[in-house]
């Protein structure tokens, strides 16, 4: 029945912040970018390899309270080749990391970040 996750939507409170963010920090390229006059809010169709993300904007949008945890969308989770790596890239170019860690069930690395509006990231060693 399912294929495969299509895409993740993120809304922001910075448009240009986060698009750069995504961009520049973790390497999501624009694969289209439209403004809905209708909605007062641009939609951006970001990309990394098979990753799709929609990067909204609207007017005014509520915060996301993150912590303590609320109910939703907990995190985004990537899978990279190295955590150790992935960190080290990051914090090269200056985006805070949470310590690395050890997924006590699998015995993998793993560690957070957060975008601009605090939606929190992982970053996961995949094992294959």
């Amino acid at each position: 029945m399912f294929l495969g996750i299509h895409h993740v939507a993120i809304i922001c409170s910075d448009y240009e912040m986060s698009k750069q963010f995504y961009t520049s920090k973790l390497d999501f390229v624009v694969a289209d970018e439209i403004w809905r006059a209708e909605r007062q809010s641009w939609k951006c169709d970001l990309r990394h390899g098979p990753v799709q993300i929609e990067l909204f904007s609207f007017p005014a949008p509520p915060s996301r309270p993150t912590r303590p945890e609320a109910c939703g969308l907990r995190h985004l989770a990537f899978s990279v080749d190295s955590v150790e790596a992935t960190a080290r890239l990051l914090r090269a170019r200056g985006v805070e990391v949470e310590p690395i860690r050890i997924d006590p069930h699998t015995g993998r690395p793993f560690t957070f970040i957060a975008d601009p509006d605090g939606l929190p990231i992982e970053f996961y060693e995949d094992g294959a």
